[in-house]
């Protein structure tokens, strides 16, 4: 077994910040990585450019569901550890096209925990008490809570009410079955909304700042009052290395930033700092804000209890949203060059269906 992470979804949004970050950190310069990404529409190795030539990094081009691939990739790199990252994760595309999330999450993360097991089971002991199975995923695979509910704990019953969130509930109860069955070392997260950098820009926070700086309307579902808990990836970042360091096997954590805030919230905060940070030559970025119809399904609420990972492992998030969605405002105003090769032909006519029928 070498000093090696094998990353899967390393070019998308929370893996590249995590292999990014990780090189970072001196400490952990000696660690190899191993980013293995299908490269889908949100696979972006523009991310990870300033790592191309680095000597402990390698890219394997490579479907997590391609059974002989993952095999083969595990016995040529011999890792410590996986983090598995890969995963579709749009709940707007899970609802016109839910397939590719059954084939993504729930087949392809059974195909790498399989890979996983073979390799483990042919490691020496001492070797096999070392390695660990991180698997990343999601508070929405608890549903939607009530404005009074308590936020969701590790014990709180899965109810996942969308495609993806489905796809992910039965990816997190594939890993569990894997370590009480077969004793496989696995460790899992379930985040809260991330934003900051390299963030593709269908998602709320991206969008909402791509569309104000094109002077096009910024869309927000139903009347904007669904609430999420929003984190800063980098902070995500460094909860998933506590993890993989020092989590408990078997054990589920829970990631969140404790900022509880309604979409119409979020994108205020935006248009607020835009108006310091990139002002309009006539009028507010408020005024772009038009409300269209809410998609199927949509959760009212999300909020995370995050005490476990702090009690247990001494985590929590070193910034509050103020502080972090003012990064990542002016992340987007230094690098619009990148929004706009990711904002392709293909991503703009997902855009104009996915909201041209809401409006």
């Amino acid at each position: 077994m070498q000093n090696t992470l094998l990353i899967t979804g390393g070019a998308g949004f929370i893996g590249s910040n995590f292999i990014l970050e990780w090189f970072n950190k001196e400490l952990e310069s000696a660690t190899t990585i191993v980013n293995v990404d299908a490269l889908t529409y949100a696979g972006n190795l523009m991310n990870l450019l300033e790592l191309a030539h680095h000597p402990l990094y390698r890219f394997e081009h490579a479907d997590i569901c391609e059974a002989e691939k993952m095999s083969a990739l595990f016995e040529q790199y011999q890792p410590r550890a996986v983090v598995h990252f890969a995963a579709e994760t749009h709940v707007d595309r899970s609802i016109v096209g839910p397939e590719a999330f059954l084939r993504t999450n729930v087949q392809g993360t059974f195909t790498l925990l399989q890979a996983a097991m073979k390799y483990w089971k042919a490691l020496p002991a001492a070797d096999r008490g070392l390695f660990r199975f991180l698997h990343v995923s999601t508070d929405e695979v608890y549903g939607s809570l009530g404005p009074e509910d308590p936020p969701f704990s590790e014990t709180t019953p899965f109810q996942p009410n969308s495609p993806y969130s489905a796809s992910k509930a039965a990816s997190d109860h594939f890993v569990r079955s894997y370590y009480h069955t077969y004793g496989l070392p696995t460790l899992t997260t379930n985040c809260s909304n991330n934003y900051g950098p390299y963030h593709f820009p269908e998602k709320l926070i991206p969008l909402m700042i791509a569309n104000a700086l094109d002077e096009k309307p910024l869309p927000i579902y139903g009347d904007g009052k669904n609430v999420r808990d929003w984190l800063y990836v980098k902070d995500h970042c460094s909860a998933i290395r506590r993890v993989l360091a020092e989590g408990i096997v078997g054990e589920t954590y829970n990631i969140g930033g404790c900022n509880e805030l309604t979409n119409l919230q979020v994108v205020h905060t935006l248009c607020n700092i835009l108006n310091t940070l990139a002002p309009r030559k006539r009028g507010s970025y408020e005024e772009l804000i038009t409300f269209v119809k809410d998609r199927p399904g949509h959760d009212r609420r999300y909020a995370i209890n995050a005490t476990k990972i702090e009690r247990e492992l001494g985590w929590k998030p070193a910034e509050t949203f103020e502080t972090g969605i003012r990064k990542t405002v002016q992340w987007y105003l230094d690098n619009r060059t990148w929004t706009d090769k990711v904002r392709n032909g293909s991503y703009r006519q997902w855009e104009a269906l996915n909201y041209g029928q809401r409006a």
